[in-house]
């Protein structure tokens, strides 16, 4: 009985383990919502024709963050455009503001949401310190260089972090100039690939969006 119980102790050590190192796997590679704001002076109706706008010196990283968030913003009843699409510009063009008024109000858009990236800091972490004392083998320079190059030759030994604040702002097309109604900044922590940094990203806008009721959730139909 006692053997049992010693073997179902592990067990849940091993459980607890698990779940701690996934919960620290996620927090370290995933999105999350840092920042958001709701301004409860806006007082118009529901939107109907969204522009997706991606501020990024980058058209093919623009094009890629536009086509996921187009994606996900479309559900029926509900017309979205990537800005590139009607404005098409290339690497570090920023987009004439004269042109941008006359698509917004050609196109009758009601609403623009635009991202930018405000954070991109990239730092190398030491992984293993190796703060060695005067350990016996300092005495030689052979016996030294066999003990700490397998350490700092090993992959894990510098590790560079990554962190990527992107700002987003929901904006209603109403006169004179328009007005903010949400806005939000996630937090996106060593992120794999850029596909799968814009993806994090985006699932966590959209969670966000969604609970504002910005727009209609996706219903089950939409979704498949």
């Amino acid at each position: 009985m006692q053997a049992k119980w010693r073997d179902s102790s592990s067990a849940i050590r091993a459980l607890g383990i698990t779940t701690l190192v996934l919960l620290v796997w996620s927090l370290a590679y995933g999105s999350s919502l840092k920042f958001q704001w709701r301004n409860a002076n806006y007082k118009g109706g529901s939107f109907k024709n969204i522009l997706v706008l991606a501020i990024n010196g980058s058209a093919a990283a623009r094009a890629d963050f536009e086509d996921r968030m187009a994606e996900e913003l479309n559900r029926p009843g509900l017309a979205v455009t990537q800005s590139y699409t009607l404005m098409p510009r290339p690497d570090a063009t920023p987009i004439n503001m004269n042109d941008l008024r006359g698509y917004v109000q050609d196109n009758k858009f009601d609403a623009v949401v635009a991202s930018r990236i405000v954070k991109f800091d990239q730092t190398w972490k030491e992984v293993d310190p190796g703060d060695f004392p005067f350990y016996p083998y300092y005495g030689t320079f052979y016996g030294y260089y066999a003990a700490v190059a397998p350490v700092v030759y090993d992959p894990s030994y510098l590790e560079k972090e990554t962190d990527v604040q992107v700002e987003t702002n929901w904006y209603a097309i109403v006169a004179p100039e328009s007005q903010l109604v949400w806005s939000g900044t996630t937090d996106t922590k060593n992120p794999r690939s850029e596909p799968k940094a814009v993806n994090s990203i985006v699932k966590v806008l959209m969670e966000a969006i969604e609970e504002q009721r910005l727009i209609p959730g996706k219903t089950k139909e939409a979704e498949r």
